[in-house]
């Protein structure tokens, strides 16, 4: 078996394997991961949805302080589920990607070795490191956000019930800068997805360059 060494051919840098490569950990979670993350994102919206209907029913037809609690905690658990479902969707689709990149890492060494030549794998760029770290940190501002809201609601029913306006202002306050912090959260996951589209791209001219050199190439064996 051939040693595995890191070269530098034409504008890429590549894994010089002599044989097909497995997909990495993160292609490999990515496989696993995409398709429960995007139906928990679902779910999370269906959860959403019936809180939003049972808050709205509150608010129309309640008449006790108890109901005014339990509307005012719900306008912080609605959030909180939303964005555990922007969250699994962001993810799932971080995922997919990875997924994707995973399918042309494999087949694009099984062409090469089933044509009998050198087997040349684009080494990770930077672009994807750049889409792991990005989802980790919006995966990161998002469950802050959601525990944060979670919390507020408890906090606020509480208030509510005992009539206690400095923590309700204490608490509206809180919401607003939890607000910014989840759409600045959210924001960062789509730049993950930018970076994962990046990659795609860049691992598709790579492939293209490296089908055109394959009938110039000598077999390895």
């Amino acid at each position: 078996m051939a040693a595995v060494k890191t070269i530098r051919h034409g504008e890429f840098e590549v894994v010089d394997s002599g044989r097909a490569l497995d997909m990495n950990f993160a292609q490999k979670m990515g496989s696993a991961l995409w398709v429960p993350m995007l139906l928990m994102g679902v779910m999370a919206f269906l959860v959403a949805f019936i809180l939003g209907a049972i808050r709205a029913n509150l608010v129309d037809t309640g008449t006790t302080i108890s109901d005014a609690a339990g509307a005012a905690a719900l306008g912080q658990y609605i959030p909180a589920v939303m964005f555990l479902g922007f969250m699994s969707v962001f993810s799932g689709i971080v995922f997919a990607i990875a997924r994707i990149l995973g399918v042309l890492r494999t087949g694009g060494g099984q062409v090469q070795a089933t044509a009998r030549r050198r087997v040349l794998t684009l080494k990770m760029p930077v672009s994807a490191w750049g889409m792991i770290v990005l989802m980790m940190m919006g995966m990161m501002m998002l469950l802050f956000a959601i525990i944060t809201h979670i919390t507020l609601g408890v906090v606020l029913h509480d208030a509510v019930l005992n009539s206690n306006q400095g923590t309700i202002q204490t608490v509206t306050a809180w919401a607003t800068w939890v607000e910014g912090l989840r759409r600045f959260g959210a924001a960062t996951y789509l730049g993950s997805i930018a970076l994962g589209l990046a990659t795609i791209v860049h691992v598709l001219r790579f492939q293209a360059m490296r089908m055109r050199e394959l009938p110039q190439e000598q077999s390895v064996q």
